[in-house]
């Protein structure tokens, strides 16, 4: 075994200390330059846009004339599709993840299902936008409609729900399960009452990152048939619809300055509109913090 003098004990600190700083000060500055960047962004955004803002933008329809402009179908047409996205993906991506931590056995055929689940969160949106205009729109009639677009959008977003719902199920103290069964509690209570509850702080980290990306997305809308332009309020999940990310693109495309400023405008909406979510599943999620 080899001693080590006083030196060298120094210098080893020393070199450790060094390592240290250095680090500590290449993160610092990495964590420095996003901050600038973003706010660069959100300072030319809000010159651009805020000057736009106001109660006729949030009333009116889109137009070709940038002075009339508004995002008023586009923002009801988010909000419906939001309607399909959320309960289709949060019940069958959370379902399949309670399968496969608490029901499915352990074996070669559940590691195949596991590893192409995690591998379809890194499959490009536009595959998505294919695969829901063949079975949505085309082999199961559903037209260009919200329904069509909330089922493809469901599916995109669908992986990440199930790979961060199972983690959060693994996080659970498995004596919190063996307490449950204990006092003769069925599988299926035990799942509803005791480690789903302590889960769902989890599982909503993971939802919100999921949906914030479903909010924001545009290759696979246009594929399976959002419209540019809309001038008129869906009535009902079969009806024809565009969302703001697509409004804002079709403004960003045309050559007059204004209606750039009226997309940075847009740009401000959609923000709100994703801290509003966003701003609802973290309530949630700190209430059930709390309770566990």
């Amino acid at each position: 075994m080899r001693i080590l003098n006083n030196e060298q004990i120094t210098n080893g600190i020393g070199r450790r200390l060094l390592t240290n700083k250095f680090t500590k000060v290449i993160l610092f500055i990495a964590t420095l330059f996003s901050l600038v960047v973003l706010a660069v962004l959100m300072y030319r955004i809000m010159n651009q846009g805020l000057p736009k803002l106001n109660l006729d933008f949030l009333t009116k329809f889109a137009s070709r004339r940038p002075a009339n402009a508004g995002i008023s179908g586009a923002l009801v047409g988010s909000i419906w599709l939001m309607i399909v996205v959320v309960p289709f993906s949060m019940v069958i991506g959370v379902g399949t993840a309670i399968y496969l931590e608490e029901y499915a056995k352990k074996n070669w055929f559940t590691s195949f299902i596991q590893v192409n689940i995690q591998n379809l969160a890194g499959v490009p949106s536009i595959v998505f936008g294919l695969l829901g205009l063949t079975i949505f729109v085309r082999a199961m009639d559903l037209d260009r409609s919200i329904l069509a677009a909330g089922l493809t959008m469901s599916l995109l977003v669908m992986p990440v729900i199930v790979v961060s719902a199972q983690e959060a199920l693994k996080a659970v103290p498995r004596q919190l399960g063996e307490a449950s069964y204990g006092l003769g509690a069925t599988k299926w209570q035990t799942i509803k009452n005791i480690i789903l509850p302590a889960a769902i702080p989890g599982i909503l980290t993971g939802s919100i990152l999921a949906i914030s990306r479903a909010i924001g997305e545009t290759a696979p809308l246009i594929v399976v048939g959002a419209l540019a332009f809309v001038n008129f309020y869906p009535s009902s999940i079969m009806d024809s619809f565009t969302v703001i990310p697509i409004q804002i693109y079709n403004w960003t495309t045309r050559p007059q300055i204004e209606f750039q400023e009226v997309a940075a405008a847009g740009i401000i909406v959609l923000l709100v509109f994703l801290i509003i979510m966003n701003s609802i599943a973290i309530i949630i999620r700190n209430k059930f913090n709390k309770r566990y």
